[in-house]
């Protein structure tokens, strides 16, 4: 059993950058699913689905490379950061979230309307839990 997951997921998602796979599977939950809904609308993944892959849920997720060049393929995803952990949690108004990489990330947060990016956060005037940074 993993005791923060979502931490487990921005490492399974960094570690498959780093070999260069092409998707990868994560125990599901409503949380995860939500962080990845965002990952896709922000551009950062192709695509992901929900799986009943036996006795538990698996989000798969596909990742997304550009290319450049004529045989370079470039992560979509360069950095992910965990924010709040579980041993020091970390709450922020909405005017005191601040953009990562200015502006060229998205910071991921979850408030009291749900989970969404630090530009919706501001624009909605809402704090909550900074929960993670992705550029």
């Amino acid at each position: 059993m993993v005791n923060d997951p979502i931490a487990d997921m921005l490492a399974r998602i960094r570690n498959a950058i780093m070999r260069r796979k092409e998707s990868v599977e994560i125990p599901s939950s409503k949380m995860l699913e939500a962080i990845a809904r965002i990952l896709k609308e922000e551009g950062f993944i192709q695509d992901y689905e929900v799986m009943d892959a036996g006795s538990y849920p698996v989000l798969r997720i596909v990742l997304k490379y550009k290319r450049e060049g004529t045989r370079k393929w470039i992560p979509a995803i360069t950095g992910l950061r965990r924010v709040s952990k579980p041993s020091r949690r970390v709450y922020v108004g909405a005017d005191e979230i601040v953009p990562v990489r200015s502006g060229l990330g998205v910071a991921i947060l979850s408030t009291s309307q749900g989970v969404m990016t630090d530009r919706e956060a501001r624009k909605r005037h809402i704090g909550g839990e900074l929960i993670c940074e992705v550029w």
